[in-house]
This record gives structure tokens, C-alpha cells and sequence, in this order.
């Protein structure tokens, strides 16, 4: 057996380094797989003796002194193969198994019967609004198989991690996947915060007793957080709303430190530009108050996400790529004896020769098919499992339908440090639903049951209903003394209280008179100036005032200068939470760029999605955080509401506070800029938003009047 030392030695032969170039996993897991002299190496392997020989000095390191140890000696290899260019394998993708292990599972702290019950109880009521919605009209539409996928992954959320507001903090923020809204309409009925009038409106909001679609802050302004409706704006929101959780923190402005920002995405969501476009900053600020769970049910609307691969390996390449901490919740504990039992990894191997689109058969197949189609690729594998009958293998859950598993994956993205964390949960759309809706094509159209598959959901499910309530589909709410309902309630006045929940009161801020700031427009004498830089000079006025000057956030998309605002890089300093590593090029001049961590100006470089996502953040938080801010986001005009208009929208869901100011607007006299920056759609985009009140200012005293009207 080669000893540790001789490990080291042995990288100065080049040829030597190739004992994983095939495996698509990276070497902290490639332990797990070494035990087994069956797991089948390269063909072209030109020495297996000496492979072998590698495998077992690392198994001797792994024995002897730990995986922590086998880790450093791993990365010092990768380091020094580095050096010697040998080529190295990609190493983004990890085994397709838990990324937890069954021996490194915290004890889970719940009662497994009981919440059991309590997630069946709101698993029926969430597909009883929406059969009793299209029953009176198939207009309505409305969801079943997001939330039957989804339905676990949040009721351990709500059981053991979303805190509520409380006297010590001001809880979590919950970003909830927009077509699992029914199961959180469900859940706020258990707990007597909605009527079963309320549920009975499901989508009939306009009649004054209904329930919107999905989340929506404007239509229900005392219930959801944020407005998630409109796919990929969640998580782009939720990265930053966590990013301005630091800066309110790094600028001593708000105790905002054991807060997490969570966020509930769908795997065909992950196709959104904007679902990607914050990982890096998430990773490159550490925000490690940032969890994202992925419902990897592998479905879309049409059909599946990835059928012809791996969503689940696709979407770990990315996050590990851009810097972020994966965990992969796959298998249930259901799963765990065939593993202990599976010497050959004869499971991994038929996991790794299973595309997304047999993942989805098997989900919408019984026991038998999944014996006959999955289970019986290989004799051993076969025989791994003949103890199992059709029904066993019927019930074999994944990881996102476990609540043990799911607890697991939870907590150790809670306590995790230093990066934002994402958890790719795989689930099985319409989970429950039978042949009705489970893995099935038109899952996500799905409206109505029949009878059989009514009661055939009750029975899986162990429902409190007869036959006559089923198939009148009853809500069904237990009474108050029940152990469901006491438990229920006992979980969350530990967590601080109900979510979601929207509190929209705080501290008014006083208004600086508009002489204050701007007496220089408003007494002009005749001094001609543009707007942009009357309302620099009214911006810099505002930061130096005692009561709302550190509540102001100056956002830029890296146009600072264009606008002469370069002044102000040196007066309040650019947020960075690192501070500033490197004497800035321009350190001599009087604007040099100066980027400090108590840094008062967001400047997002060029990415105006950013920008409004910053800006959404500082304009809710007198909301979200119960500590009002001032933003002003300044920007191209060209480049605001026709470029985002989408995220505009949803600020205007979101009820945020703020100014948006599009510079440069209409025939500017920008020499060399042409037709680009002459709009004139700028205003009329503007002014189809209920809510954003649209100026088209042309004197600095106009600017000066609107810039107090709209702070008071």
C-alpha cells in the first residue's frame, strides 16, 4: 500500500495523474466510490495496478487520520499539478447521491407522525381550492402538482426554520416558488389567519374576500412579502434583498445578523436569465445568509426540464462553478439499506445511465414498471432489490419528499458559512396525485379530479374525510384542541409567529424643506444648468443632512461620471464589504474611486437588472426590515423601463418607495450617441404603472419640487 508521503512524490510523473478524468464527481467525493475494485475503471487504463495502488494510499489516508486530512492532501495535488500543466478533469459534478450522508444527519427534532398528518391535512386543502375554483368556473385555472411536489419542502420550512418577526429580529424573508401558492394559502387556513370564504375565492380577489393568484404584495398587502409571479424575478430578488441585509449591517445602520433570505425556485424557473443572474455576486460578497431550494421535480409546463440529461447535474455545475455551496437532497432515508447493501455501486451507476426524461416515466409508473424498467438493468441490481415487492418499491421516496432528509439539508445550509448555499431538492411533480397527475406530461395543466382519483388522494394520504366529504371535496380545518392543531401552532410561536406575513409599519422620517436642498434651483437668478446635475447638487445637499442623510442609497449602473456624480465616490465611498484591496489608479485626484465596507453608494456596474433589484431592496425596507430608506437609482434613460421593465413591475407589486431617474432623456445633445439615447417611449412606458408617478421635468426648480414632494 503507497503511504501518504509517496502520494506527494508521485505527482512528479505526470502520467500518473488520470485516476478520475472520467468521473463526474469531484476528488472530496471520489472516496466514496474507491472501496470497490468493481466500479469500472477506464478501459484505456494503461496500468491498473499502478491506479490501485493510488486508490488504496488514499483509502489509507482517509482510515488513518480522516476525509478533513484526505481533502488537504487532494487540493495540495490539484495545486501542484497545477504547476506542472498537467491537464486536469473537470470537477464541477459530484455523484448523483446526497450530498449528506446518512452518518453526518442531525436528529431530527420534530414529531414525524404528526406533521405527517399536518402536511397531508394542507396537501388537501391546497387541491381543494383549486377543484372547488374550476368546479364553478374553468377560468380560473390554478395549480396542483407544483405544491403536491413542493409540499414537504415547505412544511419543514414553516415547522423548523422560517422565523417570523419577533422583539429580537425582524425574522426571515421567504421567497415562495409563485405555483405552490395554494399550499401556503392551505397551511395560513390551518393556522385561522384565512376564512374558508377566503379559500373559496381562490383566484376571485376582486370580489373583496378572494385570494390572488400567486404573491402579490398590492392585491394582499397584510399577508405576502414579496411577488414572485413572474418567472426568474424571485431569486434575483432574493440576492439582493440578502446583499442589502449586509449593507444595512456593514453600514451600521441595522442589526440584521442571523437573518436568512430564502428562496424557493423551480428547476425550469432556473432557465431564466434573471434566476442566474446574481450567483456571482452572491458568492463573490459570501452571502451566506442566502438559501436557495430548487424544486427539481424535472418538469415544466410542456414537459420535461432536461429529457435528454440532468437538470440536477446541469444546475450543480453552475452554482459550484459560480462559487456557491451545493447540496443535493436526491434520495429519500427510504433509499439508505440499498446503499449500505449496494458494495458495487451498481445504483450509481444506473442513476448516471438515466436520463431526466426516464426519470419522469418512472415517477408517472408504479412499483412493478419501475422494477421491470430500472431495477432489472443489471442481474446484481436485480438482485439488490428482489427482497422488495412492487409496493416497496412503489413507496422508495426521493429526497425532497422526506422530511429527515430534508431537515438534514436545511440545517446544514443554515449553519453554513461563507458562501450562499443552494439546495437541489428532486421531488416528483403532482407527488401523490396517482395516474391522475403524478409525473404526468399535462401535470402542471392539471384542474379537476375525478371521483376515483379523489378518493384514491385521501387514501394515500390517510384523510379524516368519508366518502361523501371527498368527493364534495370539504376543507377540512381540525379543532383547536386537536394534537395536529397544538403542535402546529406550538411550532411556530417558537419561530416567532406566522409566515408569510407583511408588516408595513415603521418610524416616519422627517422631510428636509426643499430650501434645504435646493434653494439654488429654486432661486435660479437666470443660472442656466441641466437637471442631471441640479439633482447631483440636491443629492449631495441630501446625504450631508443630520436626519435622512445615512437613509439615503445613491444606486448607480456605472454611470457615475457621465452624470457628474464621480464627487461623491470620495465624500460617502462605494459599498464593498471587503473594503478596498488595491490604491485606486486614480488615488491622486480629488473624485478617485474609493470603495469602502461602510460605503454608502450602490454602484452595480453594468447590469441595470442589478440596479433595480438593489433599488427594490433599499425602496422595501421599511417593510421588510421595519427601517424606512431613500433610494435613488439614476441611469441611462434608455436603459430603465424599456430594459427591465418586467422587474418594474414587480417593484410596483412590491409597494416600493423610491426614485427612479432616467438621465439623459429625450434629444440629447450627447455628441457621438445618435438615435440611441434619442427616446422619447421613456415617460408613456413610465406612466402605465398605477403607481409610478411619471415627471418629465425641464427646470432645475421643477426637479427640486418633485424631489420634496416625493419624499414627504
Amino acid at each position: 500500500m503507497v503511504s501518504e508521503s509517496a502520494i506527494m512524490a508521485r505527482l512528479s510523473q505526470p502520467a500518473a495523474f488520470g485516476l478520475a478524468d472520467n468521473l463526474r464527481m469531484n476528488f472530496d467525493d471520489l472516496s466514496k466510490l474507491i472501496p470497490n475494485a468493481a466500479w469500472r475503471l477506464r478501459e484505456d487504463d494503461t496500468d491498473p495496478q499502478e491506479t490501485r495502488e493510488w486508490l488504496e494510499a488514499l483509502d489509507a489516508v482517509i482510515d488513518a487520520v480522516g476525509p478533513e486530512r484526505a481533502t488537504f492532501v487532494l487540493k495540495h495535488l490539484l495545486q501542484h499539478a497545477r504547476t506542472r500543466r498537467v491537464p486536469l478533469p473537470q470537477v464541477l459534478n459530484t455523484p448523483y447521491l446526497n450530498t449528506i450522508s446518512l452518518a453526518d444527519q442531525p436528529p431530527f427534532p420534530g414529531n414525524l407522525e404528526i406533521e405527517s398528518r399536518l402536511s397531508s391535512l394542507v396537501r388537501w386543502n391546497a387541491l381543494a381550492m383549486v377543484v372547488r375554483a374550476n368546479a364553478v368556473s374553468a377560468e380560473l385555472g390554478g395549480h396542483i402538482a407544483s405544491y403536491s411536489s413542493a409540499a414537504d419542502l415547505f412544511e419543514v420550512g414553516f415547522n423548523h426554520f422560517f422565523r417570523a418577526r419577533s422583539d429580537e429580529s425582524r425574522g426571515d424573508l421567504v421567497y415562495f416558488q409563485p405555483h405552490s401558492s395554494p399550499g401556503v394559502y392551505a397551511r395560513a387556513f390551518l393556522e385561522g389567519r384565512l376564512s374558508a370564504e377566503q379559500l373559496d375565492h381562490y383566484r376571485r380577489e376582486t370580489q373583496g374576500s378572494g385570494l390572488s393568484s400567486y404573491p402579490h404584495p398590492w392585491l394582499m398587502p397584510s399577508f405576502w412579502q414579496f411577488p414572485t409571479g413572474s418567472m426568474g424575478i424571485g431569486p434575483l430578488f432574493a440576492i439582493y434583498n440578502a446583499r442589502f441585509l449586509r449593507y444595512l449591517q456593514n453600514r451600521s445602520l441595522l442589526d440584521t445578523r442571523g437573518r436568512k433570505v430564502w428562496a424557493f425556485v423551480g428547476d425550469g424557473e432556473m432557465d431564466e436569465p434573471e434566476s442566474l443572474a446574481g450567483l456571482s455576486i452572491a458568492a463573490r460578497e459570501g452571502l451566506d445568509n442566502l438559501i436557495f431550494v430548487v424544486n427539481c421535480n424535472l418538469q415544466r409546463l410542456d414537459g420535461p426540464v432536461r429529457g435528454n440529461g440532468s437538470i440536477i447535474q446541469e444546475l450543480e455545475g453552475l452554482f459550484a462553478g459560480a462559487g456557491w455551496n451545493v447540496i443535493k437532497l436526491l434520495w429519500g432515508s427510504d433509499w439508505d439499506p440499498l446503499f449500505a447493501r449496494d458494495t458495487q455501486m451498481l445504483l450509481l451507476r444506473a442513476f448516471h445511465e438515466t436520463v431526466d426524461g426516464e426519470f419522469q416515466t418512472l415517477s408517472a409508473t408504479d412499483g412493478r414498471f419501475n422494477r421491470e424498467h430500472f431495477f432489472n438493468k443489471y442481474p446484481e441490481l436485480a438482485q439488490l432489490t428482489s427482497h422488495l415487492s412492487d409496493e416497496d418499491i412503489d413507496r422508495l421516496r426521493r429526497g425532497g419528499h422526506d422530511p429527515i432528509k430534508i431537515h438534514a439539508a436545511y440545517h446544514a445550509a443554515a449553519n453554513h458559512r461563507g458562501q450562499p448555499t443552494v439546495i437541489l431538492a428532486k421531488t416528483k411533480k403532482g407527488y401523490g396525485m396517482g395516474t391522475a397527475g403524478q409525473g404526468r406530461m399535462t401535470g402542471h395543466q392539471q384542474k379537476k379530479l375525478d371521483t376515483q382519483a379523489l378518493l384514491e388522494f385521501r387514501d394515500r394520504f390517510a384523510l379524516p374525510l368519508s366518502d361523501a366529504q371527498a368527493e364534495q371535496v370539504e376543507f377540512i380545518r381540525p379543532p383547536s384542541d386537536t394534537p395536529e392543531m397544538k403542535y402546529l401552532h406550538a411550532r411556530r410561536h417558537k419561530l416567532g409567529g406566522y409566515l408569510p406575513a407583511r408588516d408595513a409599519s415603521c418610524p416616519a422620517l422627517p422631510t428636509p424643506d426643499a430650501t434645504a436642498f435646493g434653494r439654488f434651483a429654486l432661486e435660479a437668478n437666470g443660472k442656466e444648468m441641466s437637471t442631471t446635475m441640479a439633482f447631483v447638487r440636491m443629492l449631495s445637499a441630501l446625504l450631508k443632512d443630520r436626519e435622512i442623510g445615512a437613509r439615503i442609497v445613491p444606486i448607480i449602473a456605472d454611470e457615475a461620471r457621465t452624470f457628474g456624480m464621480a464627487d461623491l465616490f470620495r465624500t460617502v465611498g462605494i459599498y464593498s464589504p471587503v473594503g478596498q484591496l488595491y490604491e485606486p489608479e486614480d488615488q491622486a485626484q480629488i473624485s478617485y474611486y474609493k470603495e469602502t465596507k461602510n460605503g454608502q453608494i450602490l454602484e452595480e456596474g453594468i447590469n441595470e437588472a442589478g440596479a433595480i433589484a438593489s433599488w427594490v431592496a433599499a425602496g422595501t425596507s421599511y417593510s421588510t426590515n421595519g427601517f424606512p430608506m431613500l433610494p435613488f437609482y439614476i441611469f441611462y434613460s434608455m436603459f430603465g423601463f424599456q430594459r427591465v421593465g418586467d422587474l418594474l413591475w414587480a417593484a410596483a407589486d412590491s409597494r416600493t418607495r423610491g426614485f427612479l431617474l432616467g438621465a439623459t432623456a429625450g434629444r440629447t445633445t450627447l455628441s457621438g450617441e445618435g438615435l440611441q439615447h434619442q427616446d422619447g417611449t421613456s415617460h408613456l412606458i413610465a406612466s402605465t404603472i398605477p403607481n409610478c408617478r411619471a415627471y418629465d421635468p425641464c427646470f432645475a426648480y421643477e426637479l427640486a419640487l418633485i424631489v420634496d414632494d416625493g419624499m414627504r
